[in-house]
């Protein structure tokens, strides 16, 4: 028997609903792959915000350092500034433990309905790659003359050789496993510094994986295609701020944002990595039990993928697909009356092991 030892931070809202349908499918899935998880729960939230003052404690990181991964459920609550939330846990998190490589499958699930005409199951299934911890979202800048009519804010954006290469080629690296096509979300006919620097490192990493068919897309024709015609797309890759934005836009396109899972990957594995669904602790449903456990249970997919089991990885996935294809189970969110625990317990049933 393996045995993980895993983070576990529900967090806010819905995040202390879908946590829980996550690690049911890890232990359960992961018993019959001979994997085991020790959950070491740390209670960093907005709660503990209005509580303490802090997110999280000021030796944080040093207590998550040597798990062997994160699993963050949700983050935000009405009264907390979201830039406090952010910028109190979830960047600390991906910056100190240099999670650069941020991770958003999207598919069109059979029996899932997409609000997009042109997005039908068995057709759509990209991947976005998102630049995770410099980009458009530095710390660099500031305020001046705050309360004056001149009051102005400056907010650089930060751009490395280093940061730009090691995402593209992570992205290359998986477009080459995957269907050989790789798109880059630019804005260089506008941005005249930083894009174009992108788009160069961009054509000098292709060189190298000329197995790969790359094409660049100005942001805003990339967003207009990925509505229109969705499938053509593959895995694609984008700065800190593109990559925020299509990866919602592409969830939403793929049936909605509760299904969307999420990982930001320390690809050196010198530091745990951390998973986390991308819908948020959403303060509007929580505490009524019907918040939709696929974006906790695809996200604890990746989880196992990461930790080296891909066979139990594939079989959670594979269960999700067959209780939309099979079943008529579906969560508030996507017209039906199923609540968190029930749909849970499909999934299990689904994948043998309820």
């Amino acid at each position: 028997m393996t045995n993980h030892r895993i983070a576990l931070v529900p967090g806010d809202g819905i995040g202390r609903e879908v946590t829980p349908a996550a690690c049911a499918v890890l232990d359960a899935v992961g018993a019959r792959h001979g994997v085991s998880f020790t959950y070491d729960e740390f209670d960093w939230s907005c709660a503990r915000y209005l509580a303490e003052g802090a997110m999280m404690p000021a030796d944080g990181l040093e207590r998550v350092r040597h798990h062997d991964a994160i699993f963050l459920g949700a983050v935000g609550q009405p009264g907390v500034p979201d830039h406090i939330s952010l910028w109190g846990l979830l960047i600390p998190l991906r910056r100190g433990f240099r999670q650069y490589v941020n991770l958003r499958p999207i598919r069109v699930f059979e029996g899932v309905e997409s609000p997009v005409r042109a997005a039908r199951p068995g057709e759509v299934d990209l991947v976005v790659v998102r630049e995770n911890v410099e980009g458009e979202y530095s710390e660099i800048g500031g305020r001046l003359n705050r309360g004056f009519p001149d009051e102005l804010a400056v907010q650089e954006a930060v751009f490395t050789r280093t940061g730009v290469t090691r995402v593209v080629d992570y992205a290359l690296g998986l477009a080459e496993q995957r269907g050989g096509r790789l798109t880059s979300a630019t804005k260089s006919n506008g941005i005249v510094h930083t894009l174009p620097f992108w788009d160069e490192l961009v054509a000098e990493r292709a060189a190298a994986r000329p197995g790969v068919a790359v094409e660049s897309e100005h942001i805003d024709a990339l967003a207009a295609k990925l509505v229109l015609d969705p499938a053509r797309f593959d895995v694609i890759v984008g700065s800190n701020l593109f990559g925020d934005i299509l990866s919602d836009l592409a969830a939403a396109v793929a049936g909605g944002i509760g299904m969307a899972p999420a990982a930001n990957i320390n690809p050196e594995r010198e530091y745990p990595s951390m998973f986390e669904p991308v819908h948020g602790s959403a303060p509007d449903i929580a505490g009524r039990g019907i918040a939709n456990p696929v974006g906790a249970i695809w996200t604890a997919a990746m989880l196992l993928a990461h930790l080296g089991h891909a066979e139990a990885a594939a079989e959670v996935e594979s269960a999700i697909a067959d209780v939309f294809a099979k079943t008529a189970l579906r969560t508030p969110d996507l017209g039906g009356t199923a609540t968190t625990v029930s749909f849970t317990r499909a999934v299990l049933d689904a994948a043998g092991v309820g």
